[in-house]
């Protein structure tokens, strides 16, 4: 089973670069247009998950995709565990790339067996590539990465995401509120998929969201699980990337968050 899953790595890795490259060449050009409020979408994310979704087809034909900008991407679509599909947010962080803040990426994860096996997610202004595969563990530009060792929750730098639309922010609005009286500080970067990269290559300790969807959330799963650390729902039970809410973290930090969520 390696050598698919050593494929499947090195394919997102590939894919996430020329995603980024369509990013780049559109960056300080583009135009953009709101899906809704406080929800950008440019060019750049269209002409990234094409590229992206012609290198896939061209090198696994028979494997599905789901890209953020479909027409028809729905976090709640049925996977068929019998096809691999490839799960991709071609811009993740919009909002920063169009200010032209130096906090986004694409993220590029793979689903087979109904459950995330391989992903990349890549910051192509520090020049960044996370990556991971089921049992071949996690690096950062090829350099084996880990969940950090903090035990303490006082001590933890943790991270969040807020949704686009302000109805939706109540909740989590609440436990920024919680976990600031708790941890060492609070961060909130506007990149769902580097919030996980960062929690797999060791510099925030946490992270938990309420209102991710699959593309955000695939390849940073893979990351964080094989650089040692543990995903979860804010519940407890097992991550779904297609369910909205997820804690990760190492496993000490987890187990202080999530009692914290539990209200103990």
């Amino acid at each position: 089973m390696n050598e698919p899953l050593t494929d499947w790595r090195a394919a997102a890795e590939e894919a996430a670069r020329i995603g980024a490259g369509q990013l780049e060449s559109w960056r300080a050009r583009f135009s953009v247009r709101e899906k809704a409020r406080a929800d950008l979408v440019t060019e750049a994310d269209h002409a990234s998950q094409r590229a992206i979704r012609a290198f896939i087809r061209d090198r696994f034909p028979d494997h599905e995709f789901l890209g953020e900008e479909d027409s028809a991407a729905s976090d709640g679509r049925a996977i068929d565990p019998a096809t691999p599909t490839w799960i991709v947010d071609p811009l993740d962080g919009t909002a920063n790339y169009v200010h032209d803040v130096p906090a986004y990426c694409v993220s590029v994860g793979l689903i087979a067996g109904g459950r995330p096996v391989a992903g990349a997610i890549y910051d192509p202004r520090l020049d960044e590539m996370f990556s991971a595969a089921t049992s071949l563990g996690a690096t950062l530009n090829g350099k084996p990465i880990a969940v950090s060792g903090v035990s303490e929750l006082r001590s933890a730098l943790l991270s969040t995401g807020f949704p686009p639309d302000p109805k939706c922010q109540e909740r989590n609005l609440h436990w920024w509120r919680e976990f600031a009286y708790r941890a060492q500080a609070l961060r909130r970067t506007g990149s769902t998929a580097l919030n996980l990269a960062y929690v797999a290559a060791g510099r925030f300790d946490g992270y938990w969201a309420f209102d991710n969807f699959a593309w955000d959330i695939t390849a940073g799963i893979v990351l964080v699980q094989e650089a040692g650390g543990v995903v979860t729902r804010t519940d407890g039970s097992p991550i779904d990337p297609f369910k909205p809410d997820i804690v990760a973290a190492n496993e000490a930090i987890h187990g202080h968050m999530m009692e914290c969520l539990r209200g103990r």
